[in-house]
């Protein structure tokens, strides 16, 4: 959110045209998101204090349904803010992610957050 209201600010400053307004819905997401990271905050502890629970890392690459730059950043900044994954690369509508466990991989590939952000972006 800190980054949507830097670069708002950044299109008054440059008066360029204001692209990407997403109005309230990110009051909708945020909430969302927290939830998201303390259960992944568990996950993580729960995976580094059990030793017969695996870490298996693994890239997996995932189709942002995101239709601009900025709802892919977000989407992307999500993703790595939820420990236990991080977005590695942004590209032609994909993110590459590294996941800690196999868990993580399937959670970014199952979807949910890719739809919210896109949600938040207002796509339907």
């Amino acid at each position: 959110c800190l980054g949507v209201g830097v670069s708002g600010r950044m299109d008054r400053i440059a008066e360029a045209p204001r692209v990407y307004t997403l109005g309230l819905r990110p009051l909708a997401y945020l909430p969302w998101l927290l939830w998201e990271i303390v259960k992944a905050n568990l996950e993580v502890a729960r995976v580094i204090l059990d030793p017969a629970l695996p870490i298996a890392p693994r890239l997996v690459r995932v189709r942002a349904l995101q239709k601009t730059p900025l709802g892919q950043t977000i989407y992307a900044n999500s993703i790595t803010l939820t420990p236990g994954t991080l977005s590695l690369e942004v590209d032609d509508g994909s993110i590459l992610v590294h996941a800690l466990t196999a868990e993580s991989a399937a959670g970014v590939l199952e979807g949910s957050m890719n739809r919210r952000v896109a949600r938040l972006e207002g796509e339907s």
